[in-house]
């Protein structure tokens, strides 16, 4: 019988690649995200039977509702939720940041990931589903500018433990992905689309892509239902941890 996941945030980076990824085990997806042309396309390239669209805000609990309430009765047996919808916005250190750009991501990173996974808990907990959540290594890591971003992050990281242990006799099982360098649209939503910050970030790293994060989802959904990953970081081979900063006198 074929599985259903929700995966949000699903018009680019890794949330997109997660819907071609699951479609081609087998799964049927609710992708959703606010580029609703975006979603039209996965529907017309993996078919209609394979893909329901649902366009909306994830801050939006008033048009997530409404777009959860109308899931076709093929798609509204949902397996597994893959909180992927996220952002960082800016890069200045705190003492200059910009305060609504931190309140946009506590707002998307944090309220309304809770918001939605307290929605579907009970049809997760009543087919012994999944939930698995995108944080960052900069939940472990800190770095100048990560500032709100990095707790932001650290939150979704602490909450999946908090699930897991909250959950604990349900057979739902929790895991954290947490990524690090990564090329997809991130560095250019978080500097206001400067292409060229994106492309010095990445240059001669050989970052992680979308579909290397897609097929960790995949891999971790399918493992056998007595196996939970608690938490599964994992970084490209030419990034590793962040040293001390040291300020010293002139």
């Amino acid at each position: 019988m074929s599985r259903t996941v929700f995966i949000t945030g699903a018009t680019s980076g890794f949330g997109e690649a997660a819907v071609h990824a699951f479609v081609g085990a087998g799964w049927k997806v609710v992708a959703t995200g606010r580029r609703t042309d975006r979603l039209d396309a996965l529907v017309a390239t993996l078919g209609a039977d394979r893909v329901h669209p649902a366009g909306f805000d994830v801050r939006d609990e008033a048009a997530r509702d409404a777009a959860i309430d109308a899931l076709p009765q093929a798609f509204a047996g949902i397996d597994l939720l893959i909180n992927n919808a996220g952002l960082a916005l800016g890069t200045k250190p705190a003492q200059h940041a910009d305060l609504a750009q931190w309140k946009t991501m506590i707002d998307t990173n944090v309220t309304a990931l809770v918001s939605l996974t307290h929605k579907l808990l009970p049809a997760l907990i009543a087919r012994k589903g999944a939930v698995i959540n995108l944080s960052s290594v900069a939940a472990t890591y800190p770095y100048t500018g990560g500032n709100v971003y990095g707790g932001s992050k650290a939150f979704v990281s602490q909450f999946s433990l908090g699930l897991r242990s909250d959950l604990h006799g349900t057979g739902v099982r929790v895991t954290s992905i947490e990524p690090g360098m990564a090329e997809t649209e991130f560095t250019l939503i978080r500097t206001g689309g400067d292409q060229g910050a994106s492309d010095e970030l990445y240059q001669g790293a050989q970052p992680m892509t979308g579909e290397d994060i897609a097929q960790m989802l995949l891999w971790v959904a399918e493992l056998p239902p007595h196996l939970n990953v608690n938490r599964l970081e994992i970084m490209p081979v030419r990034q590793s941890f962040a040293g001390f900063q040291v300020a010293r006198e002139n």
